[in-house]
């Protein structure tokens, strides 16, 4: 089966929103608050390699998951879309920032604790709106084993860009500041907003409705 490259780019602007690196940076930097430069390298790592081993999963067995349980994928389709749409409120009203500073908050409370796992990798990268948009990704190209190949490229690309994003988060603190992290946030909110309708939109013509 060939991937359209305009499914490629779709899929890479919707894990990327989702996942959000850039509004994820400064949460970086206050979970690893105190910690030197190379404990710092250590946790974001990790963290990364975690939540890509955790969305590979969702990407490979989730549709196997979902059956087992008896959901339909135009359900999950529209249910996961309806998530991500809230993701997105979240993200315009700069809710999703306030409960993550939460995690960061709580994270920072002992200088031995090891945020890589709890709050990073899951719920902050790996969380259930990146879950969700693995299984619906994979499913829009038919399950293909070439389809979900390129799935798990594009997952990796948006991993590697948050690893990136941690390695760098001093200098990107500097340089964005508080208003262009905001600014930034509300964007891509916007774009994911656009992106969950058509989710939902799919999925209800998958069954008839529209």
């Amino acid at each position: 089966m060939a991937i359209d490259p305009a499914f490629l780019i779709t899929a890479f602007v919707t894990l990327f929103v989702v996942i959000d690196p850039i509004g994820m940076t400064p949460l970086f930097l206050a979970l690893t608050q105190g910690a030197d430069a190379r404990t710092r390298r250590s946790i974001g790592l990790r963290a990364c390699f975690i939540a890509a081993l955790l969305l590979s999963i969702f990407a490979l067995l989730g549709d196997a998951l979902l059956q087992f349980i008896g959901i339909s994928m135009p359900a999950f389709q529209i249910a996961g879309g309806i998530l991500l749409f809230l993701t997105a409120l979240d993200m315009l009203f700069d809710r999703r920032s306030a409960r993550r500073q939460d995690h960061a908050d709580s994270g920072v409370a002992a200088p031995a604790d090891d945020p890589s796992v709890f709050p990073l990798a899951m719920p902050l990268i790996a969380g259930p709106g990146a879950m969700a948009t693995m299984i619906l990704l994979t499913n829009e190209t038919g399950r293909s084993m070439e389809g979900i190949a390129m799935v798990l490229v594009v997952m990796l690309a948006v991993i590697t860009m948050v690893m990136v994003l941690f390695l760098s988060a001093g200098l990107l603190e500097r340089v964005l500041r508080r208003t262009g992290t905001m600014v930034v946030t509300r964007l891509l909110g916007m774009l994911l907003a656009a992106l969950s309708v058509q989710f939902v939109i799919d999925g209800a013509r998958a069954i008839g409705v529209i």
